[in-house]
C-alpha cells in the first residue's frame, strides 16, 4: 500500500457560545481536513487543530506544513508509522498539529487495512471513556449557572477555567460548588494563569471546595515553579502546556515534579507519540488524561477518545471540545451514552464514513 496524495480542507466552524481562557478567547473551531488516500482505495481522514494561544500555529501554517510533508510522504506505505513519523521529524521541525493530522489519518487506514476499530488497534481496554464538560472564564454567577446546567443534562465532572484574579477565582469555584452540590468533581485549569507561591496559597483556600485536580497552575516554561506547586499543593498537579512530547514527560516524572499529565495530540504531533507519553508516565506510576483543544472539530477528538478508551494509564478525559460546535464536518465516528460517555465505534479505524463540506 502505498500513499498516492494528501488532501486539504480548510474548515471554520462557529462555537455556541465564545470560549474564554486566561490566556484569550476563541470564537471558532478552526480545523484542517486531512485525507489520505492509497492506490489499494484505502482513505484515511485526520484533523489538525492549530490552536494559537497555546502551541502558537495558526491554519494557513499547518495547511502549508502539511503540503510540504506531502511531498516526503508521498509513496511511503501509510501503515509503516516508524518511517513515516521519522521523515516527517526530519522534512519539519516541530509542527505537531500538521504531524497529528497526518499521524491520525495513517492510524485509520491501519485500523481500516487490519479491519479493527482504532481503539482496538492501540489496546482494546475499553470501547467508552466519560468526559467532563468545560466552563470557561466569566462572573462567578454565570459559570455558575452553566455547570449547574451541564450537570443536570447528565455531566458529573466539570472542568472549569481559572486564572484571572484570585479573588475572582475563589468567587468562581465557589459559586460552582455551591450550584452543583457536593456529589460532583470539580477540576481547576489555570491555563498558567499563576506564579508559584500565589498558586500554593491559592489551592490551600480553593481545597476547601474538594477540587480533584489542578492543571497547568503556572507558566509552561517554569518548571521549577511546577515541581514547587506540586510539592506542596494538597490537590493533585497536572502538567499540560509543560508537557509537549515524550522527553517532557521523561524530566516531568524523572523528577517528580507532577501528579498527572495532560496529554493532546495537537500539542505532541499526534497518536505516535503520545504513546510514548502514556508509556513513559506509567512507568514512574503518572496517571495522564486525554485532552483537546476547544478548535478540534471531533476527527481528532475521535482518535483521542480512542487512545483514551485503549490504554488503562488514561485515565481520565477531556475530550468535550465537538459538544460546543453547532455542526460536525463528517459521518460516523463515535456516539453519545447518557451525556457523558464517548462511545467508538465497531468499524474500522476512526469509523469515520465521509467528510462533510
Amino acid at each position: 500500500m502505498k500513499i498516492t496524495d494528501i488532501k486539504t480542507h480548510m474548515m471554520k466552524v462557529p462555537l455556541i457560545r465564545p470560549f474564554h481562557i486566561s490566556l484569550g478567547v476563541i470564537t471558532h473551531a478552526v480545523s484542517c481536513l486531512v485525507e489520505i488516500e492509497t492506490d489499494e482505495g484505502v482513505t484515511g481522514y485526520g484533523e489538525g487543530s492549530p490552536g494559537p494561544l497555546i502551541t502558537g500555529e495558526n491554519l494557513e501554517g499547518t495547511v502549508e506544513t502539511i503540503r510540504v510533508l506531502r511531498e516526503s510522504l508521498t509513496g511511503m506505505d501509510p501503515r509503516d508509522l516508524e518511517a513515516v513519523y521519522t521523515v516527517m521529524n526530519r522534512a519539519v521541525a516541530h509542527a505537531g498539529t500538521a504531524k497529528a493530522a497526518i499521524d491520525i489519518a495513517c492510524h485509520d487506514i491501519l485500523g481500516k487495512a487490519n479491519g479493527l476499530p482504532l481503539y482496538r488497534l492501540l489496546g482494546g481496554c475499553s470501547n467508552e471513556l466519560e468526559t467532563d464538560m468545560t466552563v470557561g472564564l466569566d462572573e462567578p454567577q454565570t459559570m455558575a449557572e452553566l455547570a449547574k446546567a451541564h450537570v443536570e443534562n447528565g455531566f458529573g465532572i466539570i472542568k472549569t477555567k481559572v486564572g484571572a484574579g484570585i479573588e475572582q477565582d475563589l468567587a468562581r469555584v465557589k459559586a460552582i460548588r455551591q450550584a452543583v452540590g457536593d456529589d460532583v468533581k470539580i477540576r481547576l485549569d489555570a491555563n498558567q494563569g499563576w506564579h508559584a507561591k500565589e498558586a500554593v496559597e491559592l489551592i490551600k483556600r480553593l481545597n476547601e471546595y474538594d477540587i480533584e485536580l489542578v492543571e497547568q497552575p503556572v507558566p509552561r516554561f517554569d518548571f521549577e515553579g511546577l515541581k514547587y506547586v506540586t510539592a506542596y499543593s494538597p490537590v493533585p498537579i497536572m502538567a499540560d502546556e509543560s508537557c509537549w512530547d515524550a522527553k517532557d514527560a521523561l524530566k516531568l516524572v524523572s523528577e517528580r515534579a507532577v501528579d498527572l499529565i495532560n496529554i493532546k495530540l495537537m500539542k505532541c504531533g499526534g497518536l505516535y507519540e503520545a504513546k510514548k507519553i502514556v508509556n513513559i508516565a506509567e512507568a514512574a506510576g503518572v496517571e495522564c488524561m486525554l485532552g483537546c483543544m476547544a478548535e478540534e472539530s471531533g476527527i481528532a477528538i475521535n482518535a483521542s477518545a480512542a487512545l483514551g478508551a485503549a490504554l488503562s494509564n488514561i485515565t481520565r478525559a477531556d475530550l468535550d471540545a465537538s459538544f460546543s460546535l453547532k455542526e460536525l464536518p463528517f459521518t460516523g465516528g463515535f456516539t453519545i451514552r447518557d451525556t457523558r460517555y464517548l462511545v467508538l465505534p465497531e468499524e474500522p479505524g476512526l469509523g469515520i464514513s465521509e467528510l462533510k463540506f
